[in-house]
């Protein structure tokens, strides 16, 4: 007869062979700089690659319907700031866009509020892609 103790253990998810050692930590962060790439250090390269196009792919059709990047606002419970969360949650995405100027010019095109969307989406997609991989290093998750 099994007892619990040993029933949990057999129930844990155990690392893949070969799979590195990184911390739960800058797995979170390294797939929130890069939409895809916790995933990838766990040798989910699948779900990485599948993660990365339809996050890019999101964020560059915002990008070219002339979507709108959110900056932070002085009022912390304004409908700019929430905007401005969901677009920081690219990562490294929001950053680029920021520096090369893209998103900053004034809206003017009707497909614009659409790219705008899709850009907050596409940073609220990456933050659970990233969520998502540090659940799988904890072991909170199980790979399917």
């Amino acid at each position: 007869m099994q007892s619990a103790k040993t029933a949990v253990k057999t129930n844990a998810v155990e690392p893949k062979a070969g799979s590195s050692s990184y911390a739960a930590g800058v797995v979170l962060l390294a797939g929130w700089l890069v939409p895809g790439l916790g995933h990838l250090l766990q040798g989910f390269w699948i779900r990485a690659v599948l993660l990365f196009t339809s996050i890019v792919c999101m964020f560059s059709l915002g990008l070219a319907m002339h979507g709108k990047l959110y900056a932070p606002s002085g009022d912390l419970f304004s409908l700019n700031m929430l905007g401005f969360l969901g677009d920081i949650g690219s990562g490294g995405l929001y950053f680029l866009s920021s520096l090369a100027g893209w998103g900053q010019t004034v809206v003017q095109v009707i497909t614009a509020d659409y790219g705008t969307k899709f850009m907050v989406v596409a940073g609220l997609l990456n933050v659970i892609a990233a969520v998502d991989a540090h659940s799988l290093k904890t072991g909170r998750k199980r790979s399917s």
